[in-house]
Protein backbone atom coordinates (compact mmCIF):
# COMPACT_ATOMS: atom_id res chain seq x y z
CA UNK A 1 0.00 0.00 0.00
CA UNK A 2 0.93 3.72 -0.82
CA UNK A 3 0.41 6.95 0.38
CA UNK A 4 -2.25 8.78 -2.07
CA UNK A 5 -1.97 12.79 -2.05
CA UNK A 6 -5.87 13.75 -1.31
CA UNK A 7 -8.08 15.55 -3.47
CA UNK A 8 -8.82 18.97 -2.15
CA UNK A 9 -12.24 19.04 -1.01
CA UNK A 10 -13.51 22.42 -3.27
CA UNK A 11 -12.06 23.73 -6.49
CA UNK A 12 -8.78 25.71 -6.63
CA UNK A 13 -10.70 28.96 -6.81
CA UNK A 14 -13.60 28.24 -3.94
CA UNK A 15 -11.90 30.12 -1.37
CA UNK A 16 -10.78 33.38 -3.38
CA UNK A 17 -10.20 36.06 -2.75
CA UNK A 18 -9.10 35.00 0.68
CA UNK A 19 -6.76 32.52 -0.72
CA UNK A 20 -5.89 32.07 -4.58
CA UNK A 21 -5.97 29.51 -6.84
CA UNK A 22 -2.59 30.26 -7.60
CA UNK A 23 -1.89 29.14 -3.32
CA UNK A 24 -3.57 26.27 -3.51
CA UNK A 25 -1.82 24.72 -6.63
CA UNK A 26 1.50 25.20 -5.16
CA UNK A 27 0.56 24.46 -1.36
CA UNK A 28 -1.73 21.25 -1.92
CA UNK A 29 -0.12 19.98 -5.40
CA UNK A 30 3.06 20.81 -4.87
CA UNK A 31 4.70 21.18 -0.80
CA UNK A 32 1.60 18.46 0.48
CA UNK A 33 2.40 16.57 -3.29
CA UNK A 34 5.73 16.75 -2.34
CA UNK A 35 5.46 14.73 1.42
CA UNK A 36 3.83 12.30 0.24
CA UNK A 37 6.02 11.28 -2.11
CA UNK A 38 9.07 11.41 0.47
CA UNK A 39 6.95 9.41 2.59
CA UNK A 40 6.30 6.42 0.45
CA UNK A 41 10.08 6.77 -0.65
CA UNK A 42 11.13 6.51 2.90
CA UNK A 43 8.33 3.92 4.02
CA UNK A 44 8.75 1.43 0.73
CA UNK A 45 9.72 -1.96 1.89
CA UNK A 46 9.63 -1.27 5.69
CA UNK A 47 6.90 -2.29 7.77
CA UNK A 48 5.24 1.04 8.27
CA UNK A 49 4.58 0.73 3.93
CA UNK A 50 1.56 -0.98 5.10
CA UNK A 51 0.43 0.39 8.09
CA UNK A 52 -2.05 3.76 8.23
CA UNK A 53 -1.17 7.31 7.88
CA UNK A 54 -2.18 7.55 11.41
CA UNK A 55 -0.04 4.58 12.42
CA UNK A 56 3.01 5.77 11.00
CA UNK A 57 3.18 8.96 12.58
CA UNK A 58 2.68 7.57 16.40
CA UNK A 59 4.98 4.95 15.54
CA UNK A 60 7.73 7.76 14.16
CA UNK A 61 6.63 10.32 16.59
CA UNK A 62 9.46 9.63 19.46
CA UNK A 63 12.15 7.95 17.56
CA UNK A 64 14.96 10.11 16.34
CA UNK A 65 15.54 7.84 14.08
CA UNK A 66 12.42 8.06 12.18
CA UNK A 67 12.95 11.93 11.99
CA UNK A 68 12.37 11.78 8.76
CA UNK A 69 9.56 9.58 8.41
CA UNK A 70 7.44 11.49 11.01
CA UNK A 71 8.52 14.99 9.54
CA UNK A 72 6.60 13.47 5.80
CA UNK A 73 3.96 11.86 7.24
CA UNK A 74 2.75 14.55 9.62
CA UNK A 75 3.14 17.01 7.47
CA UNK A 76 0.76 14.92 5.42
CA UNK A 77 -1.92 14.46 7.69
CA UNK A 78 -1.59 18.22 9.03
CA UNK A 79 -2.55 19.65 5.76
CA UNK A 80 -4.96 16.53 4.60
CA UNK A 81 -6.60 18.06 7.90
CA UNK A 82 -6.36 21.74 7.45
CA UNK A 83 -7.97 21.38 4.11
CA UNK A 84 -11.02 20.45 5.37
CA UNK A 85 -11.08 23.50 7.89
CA UNK A 86 -11.65 26.09 5.07
CA UNK A 87 -14.48 26.49 3.27
CA UNK A 88 -16.20 28.88 0.93
CA UNK A 89 -18.08 31.66 2.58
CA UNK A 90 -16.86 30.05 6.52
CA UNK A 91 -15.59 31.79 9.41
CA UNK A 92 -18.22 33.79 11.90
CA UNK A 93 -18.55 32.04 14.80
CA UNK A 94 -19.47 28.33 16.06
CA UNK A 95 -23.26 27.22 16.92
CA UNK A 96 -24.25 24.40 19.23
CA UNK A 97 -22.52 22.60 21.79
CA UNK A 98 -19.11 23.73 20.36
CA UNK A 99 -20.34 27.45 21.02
CA UNK A 100 -20.78 26.15 24.38
CA UNK A 101 -18.06 24.80 25.44
CA UNK A 102 -15.27 27.38 23.64
CA UNK A 103 -17.68 30.03 25.62
CA UNK A 104 -17.18 27.61 28.79
CA UNK A 105 -13.29 27.14 28.20
CA UNK A 106 -12.38 30.89 27.07
CA UNK A 107 -14.83 33.14 28.40
CA UNK A 108 -16.16 33.85 24.75
CA UNK A 109 -15.60 33.56 21.19
CA UNK A 110 -13.73 36.40 21.07
CA UNK A 111 -11.22 35.35 23.55
CA UNK A 112 -11.08 32.21 22.02
CA UNK A 113 -10.36 34.31 18.61
CA UNK A 114 -7.75 36.85 20.06
CA UNK A 115 -6.20 33.87 21.72
CA UNK A 116 -5.64 31.57 18.40
CA UNK A 117 -4.78 34.38 16.64
CA UNK A 118 -1.83 35.07 18.91
CA UNK A 119 -0.53 31.43 19.09
CA UNK A 120 -0.64 31.63 15.00
CA UNK A 121 1.35 34.99 15.28
CA UNK A 122 3.82 34.04 17.73
CA UNK A 123 4.55 30.80 16.34
CA UNK A 124 8.20 31.21 15.89
CA UNK A 125 8.93 30.66 11.96
CA UNK A 126 6.85 27.74 10.40
CA UNK A 127 4.22 25.81 11.61
CA UNK A 128 0.37 25.59 13.19
CA UNK A 129 -1.81 26.88 15.63
CA UNK A 130 -4.63 24.30 17.11
CA UNK A 131 -7.90 24.37 18.75
CA UNK A 132 -7.70 20.84 20.68
CA UNK A 133 -9.52 18.94 23.00
CA UNK A 134 -7.28 17.34 25.65
CA UNK A 135 -8.91 15.14 28.69
CA UNK A 136 -12.00 16.82 27.80
CA UNK A 137 -10.92 20.35 28.37
CA UNK A 138 -10.35 22.15 25.20
CA UNK A 139 -7.37 24.05 24.25
CA UNK A 140 -5.14 26.83 22.06
CA UNK A 141 -1.53 25.09 21.02
CA UNK A 142 0.42 25.77 19.19
CA UNK A 143 3.32 23.38 17.06
CA UNK A 144 6.44 23.97 14.82
CA UNK A 145 7.47 22.09 11.91
CA UNK A 146 5.63 19.31 11.62
CA UNK A 147 4.32 18.48 14.78
CA UNK A 148 1.17 17.98 15.87
CA UNK A 149 -1.49 17.42 18.59
CA UNK A 150 -1.22 13.50 17.38
CA UNK A 151 2.11 13.15 19.38
CA UNK A 152 0.98 14.63 22.72
CA UNK A 153 -1.74 12.50 22.93
CA UNK A 154 -4.44 15.58 22.32
CA UNK A 155 -7.40 15.52 19.58
CA UNK A 156 -7.15 18.11 16.92
CA UNK A 157 -10.55 20.31 16.14
CA UNK A 158 -8.91 23.09 14.36
CA UNK A 159 -5.75 24.63 12.85
CA UNK A 160 -4.27 27.00 10.88
CA UNK A 161 -0.69 26.49 8.78
CA UNK A 162 1.49 29.41 9.34
CA UNK A 163 4.09 27.82 7.14
CA UNK A 164 5.12 30.66 5.04
CA UNK A 165 3.97 28.99 1.36
CA UNK A 166 0.43 28.75 3.30
CA UNK A 167 -0.07 32.71 3.02
CA UNK A 168 2.37 34.17 1.40
CA UNK A 169 1.68 34.78 -2.43
CA UNK A 170 -1.44 36.45 -1.30
CA UNK A 171 -0.64 38.65 1.96
CA UNK A 172 3.57 38.53 1.51
CA UNK A 173 4.76 38.79 5.34
CA UNK A 174 1.23 39.61 6.95
CA UNK A 175 0.51 36.34 9.08
CA UNK A 176 -2.09 38.72 10.91
CA UNK A 177 -4.12 39.54 8.17
CA UNK A 178 -3.90 35.88 6.58
CA UNK A 179 -5.01 34.59 10.30
CA UNK A 180 -7.46 37.10 10.87
CA UNK A 181 -9.23 36.50 7.78
CA UNK A 182 -8.86 32.59 8.42
CA UNK A 183 -11.23 33.34 11.25
CA UNK A 184 -13.59 35.58 9.76
CA UNK A 185 -13.76 34.45 6.32
CA UNK A 186 -12.71 30.55 5.84
CA UNK A 187 -13.61 28.39 9.10
CA UNK A 188 -15.63 25.46 8.27
CA UNK A 189 -17.04 25.13 11.92
CA UNK A 190 -19.09 22.08 10.48
CA UNK A 191 -16.23 20.14 10.24
CA UNK A 192 -14.89 21.45 13.94
CA UNK A 193 -17.88 20.78 15.35
CA UNK A 194 -17.61 17.04 14.12
CA UNK A 195 -14.05 16.74 15.56
CA UNK A 196 -15.43 17.85 18.81
CA UNK A 197 -18.66 15.90 18.87
CA UNK A 198 -15.97 12.33 17.98
CA UNK A 199 -14.30 13.75 20.88
CA UNK A 200 -16.73 13.58 23.00
CA UNK A 201 -17.75 10.32 22.09
CA UNK A 202 -14.81 8.83 22.73
CA UNK A 203 -14.24 10.64 26.32
CA UNK A 204 -17.73 9.12 26.95
CA UNK A 205 -16.17 5.83 25.77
Amino acid sequence: MSFALPPLPYALNALEPHISAKTLEIHHGKHHNAYVVNLNNLTKDTPLANASLEEVVVASAKDPAKQGIFNNAAQVWNHTFYWHCLKANGGGKPTGALAAAIDSAFGSYDAFAEQFKQAAVTQFGSGWAWLVAENGALKITKTGNADLPMAHGQTALLTVDVWEHAYYIDYQNRRPDYVQTFLDKLVNWEFVAANFAEAQTKKAG
